[in-house]
């Protein structure tokens, strides 16, 4: 269990702190929904959490095994749309991957999409998932 406490520190920005840790990190609602859009928005953090879960399951899985993936990048692009609430639609995942071999390939792309967050994105909710791999430039 880990604690998170939110702080709303008006003007629609909030103050989270990781209790374990006491890091801490600003949210602000974005600009298209009454913000100022200079910190990430809650449902930024949705998408940054996908794309930090995906990646870290697969550095176990590659630590484990002695697989390099050092360097390796994901971009997650979020879509909203407003129609009937106002929510997440689309979370499209392009990997920037090393070369490896076939084998490690496909434990790493199904550790990827069996990461928590991955599992606990709700089913209207698209994930098209791009495995760049040999698109890392070291």
């Amino acid at each position: 269990m880990v604690e998170i406490h939110v702080t709303y520190r008006g003007e629609l920005r909030c103050g989270a702190v990781h209790a374990p840790s006491s890091a801490e990190l600003v949210t602000d609602a974005p600009v298209d929904n009454q913000g100022r859009g200079e910190s990430y928005s809650p449902t930024d953090l949705v998408a940054t959490a996908l794309g930090s879960c995906m990646l870290t399951i697969m550095g176990i899985r590659a630590r484990d095994e002695g697989w390099d993936l050092d360097g390796a990048t994901v971009k997650v692009t979020k879509h909203m749309v407003a129609d009937p609430r106002r929510r997440i639609s689309k979370l499209e995942v392009r990997f920037a991957l090393p070369n490896l071999a076939d084998e490690a390939r496909d434990v790493l792309e199904r550790a990827a999409e069996t990461c928590p967050v991955f599992e606990s994105i709700h089913p209207n909710i698209e994930v098209p998932v791009h495995f760049g791999w040999a698109e890392l430039v070291r």
